[in-house]
């Protein structure tokens, strides 16, 4: 099983990147499952149930979230219906929406888990009990896990991936937007990247326009954070092999298309 994920889409460039080369990544890769990102891609923050249709039509499958997840109000209108769309599953109980889902490829399927970090993020329950719990559920249906977690920092993102490496095939760490050069396969079978980086704006700052991000560094005064709408754009995302048999990762690959990093067919 091949698994491609793209990371953090944000805005309309980081969506116009996603029909752009998604389905030339798919031709490429043949996956047998895509997972985006989708937690910014509405204007930078949230998303909307039309770019979520937007985005299984371009021909992803499966759609994360994270701490951007409610920023959009119109979710609650559509998350419990959407059932490609998964939020952080270590939100507390009763929040709107689901934090794992299934995928059937050729009769192989694939558990897809949401969770989110805490460290200088909200204080929600605790994502490495959340972990533990649903890899129990999940593993009595497929031995093939993957988890976004969708983290500020390295730490508590490589600590989850030791913590449950042999029990899952992948975590892919998004959140921080900058594509981080580590990925790897740990000694029990578990793939894994700190971030993805990110899709959307290639010359803004973590994907916002770059003077409001400085003046707030150099004023310490509030500012509001807009996606440049023209310029240079890029895709970032990951592929990652997965023994269908064992649920072990076999092979990692990071994907980065911008001007300086073009994409060969």
């Amino acid at each position: 099983m091949r698994i491609l994920f793209i990371g953090d889409v944000v805005g309309s460039p980081g969506r116009e990147m996603v029909e752009e080369y998604l389905p030339r990544l798919k031709r490429k890769y043949s996956p047998g499952l895509t997972i985006v990102n989708g937690e910014n891609a509405a204007s930078g923050k949230g998303i909307t149930e039309k770019i979520y249709r937007q985005f299984l039509q371009a021909g992803a499958n499966i759609i994360t979230l994270g701490n951007h997840a409610w920023d959009k109000r119109e979710i609650f209108d559509f998350i419990d219906d959407a059932k490609n769309l998964v939020r952080p599953a270590n939100f507390p109980e009763g929040t709107p929406g689901k934090g794992i889902t299934y995928f059937t490829y050729n009769q192989i399927e694939v558990a897809v888990i949401n969770l989110q970090g805490r460290t200088f993020m909200a204080p929600l329950d605790c994502p490495f009990h959340k972990a533990d719990e649903l890899i129990e559920e999940a593993r009595q249906r497929t031995p093939l896990i993957f988890i976004d977690f969708h983290a500020e920092t390295t730490s508590e993102k490589q600590a989850i991936s030791w913590y449950v490496d042999g029990r899952v095939s992948a975590v892919v760490g998004t959140h921080t937007h900058v594509q981080t050069a580590d990925n790897r396969i740990l000694p029990k079978g578990t793939a894994y990247i700190s971030d993805v980086g990110m899709t959307g704006p290639y010359d803004g700052i973590l994907g916002m326009e770059r003077e409001a991000v400085i003046k707030r560094f150099l004023t310490s005064l509030p500012v509001r954070f807009e996606v440049p709408k023209e310029g240079r754009t890029q895709l970032s995302g990951i592929v990652i092999d997965i023994d269908q048999k064992t649920g072990k990762a076999t092979k990692t690959e990071r994907i980065l298309i911008n001007e300086d990093h073009p994409f060969f067919e």
